[in-house]
């Protein structure tokens, strides 16, 4: 053998070799990291549990989204929390934590969690660091629902069937807030009083649903809110529990920060 061939010879053993160590584009798809779904944390507000959420879930869940919905005790902010605090360790990694009235103020204490990527507030309070929820609302028009609240003996309010059905679901149905006053929590009074030590929503990227026909939070005080928190608005003719009166349209706001925070 002559040494042209010899040359010729190596240079193709050599060819082969590098083309079997080269990865096929379907092992380099396999190396490829995946990337994981933010998990969504829903807190309810007062006067209602986790079901306030069972027409929205389902729109996340078909599309992959883990979805808890805590169930908060309502006897204290720290206790509200506590509990948001157990499910969102609860879950694999980043969660997207979404807050209904009072709970955009558990969701602002509580968000400051590691895990948190990002907050959704729908038709909710925010107060900032030194603030009370009751105290977000001395600036503006008393809201006529708050006229149907009924407090117990030992400080816990409730909303009668007529504050559930003309001013907290006035786009339900009578069936439907029958339910709604059959199932809601009562919240202890003086958690409204309890000033925040942390305001997750300065630090984490934020989205606010604005229920423009809300007769429980003001709709101007939802806009400042907003605004002052940096927030993704969306605003709906909606009352104040858009979560059961355009369930999709809420779990679409939900969605974007998902996609955002799994990135």
């Amino acid at each position: 053998m002559n040494l042209l061939s010899l040359h010729t010879g190596a240079f193709a053993c050599k060819a082969i070799i590098l083309a079997l160590a080269a990865p096929t584009p379907n092992a380099a798809a396999q190396t490829s990291p995946v990337r994981e779904k933010a998990s969504v944390v829903i807190v309810h507000g007062a006067f209602a549990d986790g079901s306030d959420w069972a027409k929205v879930i389902p729109f996340l869940q078909a599309e992959g989204v883990r979805v808890v919905a805590v169930q908060n005790p309502l006897t204290s902010l720290e206790d509200d929390v506590a509990a948001t605090k157990r499910a969102i360790a609860a879950q694999p990694g980043k969660v997207v934590l979404v807050g209904h009235s009072w709970g955009g103020s558990v969701i602002t204490q509580a968000g400051t969690d590691r895990q948190v990527a990002s907050l959704v507030y729908v038709a909710a309070l925010a107060p900032d660091v030194g603030e009370a929820s009751a105290d977000l609302g001395k600036n503006y028009a008393a809201p006529a629902g708050l006229a149907h609240l009924v407090a117990d003996a030992e400080g816990f309010l409730t909303l009668s069937p007529q504050g559930l059905s003309k001013y907290f679901a006035q786009d339900l149905t009578e069936a439907a807030t029958r339910v709604m006053a059959a199932t809601q929590g009562p919240i202890q009074a003086k958690s409204f009083e309890q000033k925040l030590t942390a305001a997750a929503w300065k630090d984490k990227p934020s989205w606010y649903i604005i229920s423009e026909n809300d007769r429980m939070i003001q709709p101007e005080l939802q806009r400042a809110l907003a605004k002052k928190i940096g927030a993704h608005v969306t605003s709906l003719a909606a009352s104040h529990v858009p979560q059961q009166s355009q369930a999709a349209n809420v779990a679409a706001v939900i969605l974007d920060a998902v996609e955002s925070s799994s990135r």
